[in-house]
């Protein structure tokens, strides 16, 4: 009996210290609370606002810069020319300095063929076809075939 005595005054021990324990640490977190929070209340305070205004700022940002799609209409005009006696402008001819070798691969390049079918038609070298149709482009001041042949057209250079 003794011993069971010794055991449930140990155990009573234990419990008590492991109380003891609990609460001087309960007691030391309280402390490291207060200070932190209550001696750094203001900076915990700004913080907390801060990370409110950002999530609202995220928030909007999401919402309201949605994407605006807006259709925009382009109306070009195309110059359609279908006269059987077409005469070419041959002052405009003359200003831009368009040799005749120039105006037969215009006329080709109008009709839709590509370098290599214009090569094999006038019996000249691909780089040949290439040159003259950078030589176009530069007298036409433009950048492309489709731009070259729309500023023929409006020129009057070509049907």
């Amino acid at each position: 009996m003794t011993s069971q005595k010794k055991i449930l005054q140990r155990n009573k021990a234990v419990i008590m210290y492991s109380i003891s324990l609990a609460l001087l640490l309960f007691l030391l977190k309280w402390l490291e609370l207060r200070l932190i929070v209550f001696d750094h209340f203001f900076e915990i305070y700004i913080g907390c606002i801060a990370v409110l205004f950002t999530s609202l700022g995220i928030w909007l940002a999401l919402k309201l810069s949605k994407p605006i799609i807006k259709t925009v209409v382009v109306e070009k005009e195309i110059f359609v020319n279908r006269n059987e006696n077409f005469v070419p402008d041959q002052s405009k001819i003359s200003e831009l300095e368009l040799s005749k070798r120039e105006l037969e691969i215009l006329n080709l390049l109008a009709q839709g063929h590509s370098n290599q079918e214009i090569a094999a038609a006038i019996f000249v070298s691909l780089s040949t076809v290439k040159t003259h149709n950078q030589n176009l482009f530069e007298k036409l001041q433009v950048n492309r075939r489709i731009q070259a042949v729309e500023k023929a057209k409006k020129l009057n250079l070509i049907p």
